[in-house]
């Protein structure tokens, strides 16, 4: 099945405490949820298509973000993938959850110049479709597998980022971002982790466990 939006993304819940699997169960992955906005990313199935960004409520942004659009031509066709935008200060050197606010309002007409003083970027935390093949029936292991044999395939650079994720039972004390990222968790870093477990399918509308740290 080919995946077209609006696909609704996985959500969270919240919880006070580290979830921890009890054994012999599966472990959990950990990862960082930065504080930005929710975007789906769709490549088109072949030359002529669109690049589609979808936000989690299902409206399509792609002209908000025309820096993103043409940073796709780093991905292949037929490709979607799950993750969080943040927007890039360059003025302030730092993240800027306001300046996202900005970008995600933006229209067509002023969206280049937003581009330029608040340029986005895109932690990617999950592959939901690759090569115009549906992923949702696979485990989250293999899924983040091949999210990363797709990062060190095609050597994506900024705006791309692979979300760092450690696995275990628990999580570790530090995950350490990767690339520009890690500047920028330095004071303004993510605001939470999400745990995943697991051991079997996550289908997008499956709840997660996520925690402020």
């Amino acid at each position: 099945m080919v995946l077209r939006p609006p696909v609704a993304p996985m959500l969270a819940q919240a919880a006070e405490t580290i979830p921890v699997p009890p054994p012999p169960g599966p472990g959990l992955a950990y990862e960082y949820k930065f504080d930005g906005h929710r975007l789906l990313v769709f490549t088109p199935d072949g030359p002529g298509g669109r690049v589609l960004l979808q936000t989690r409520r299902g409206a399509l942004v792609q002209d908000a973000f025309p820096d993103l659009v043409t940073a796709a031509a780093q991905l292949p066709d037929g490709l979607v993938l799950d993750g969080e935008v943040l927007a890039w200060d360059v003025e302030a050197d730092a993240l800027s959850f306001e300046g996202l606010q900005r970008r995600a309002a933006a229209r067509a007409r002023n969206a280049p110049a937003l581009a330029a003083r608040l340029p986005a970027l895109y932690v990617a935390f999950d592959i939901l479709m690759a090569d115009g093949t549906e992923l949702l029936t696979l485990p989250y292991e293999e899924r983040r597998r091949r999210l990363e044999v797709l990062f060190a395939a095609r050597a994506l650079t900024s705006p791309w980022t692979l979300c760092p994720m450690t696995p275990g039972r628990r999580p570790r004390r530090r995950l350490a971002p990767p690339g520009a990222l890690q500047a920028a968790a330095r004071g303004h870093g993510p605001r939470g982790c999400s745990g995943f477990r697991g051991g079997g399918p996550e289908p997008p509308a499956a709840s997660l466990r996520a925690w402020a740290v």
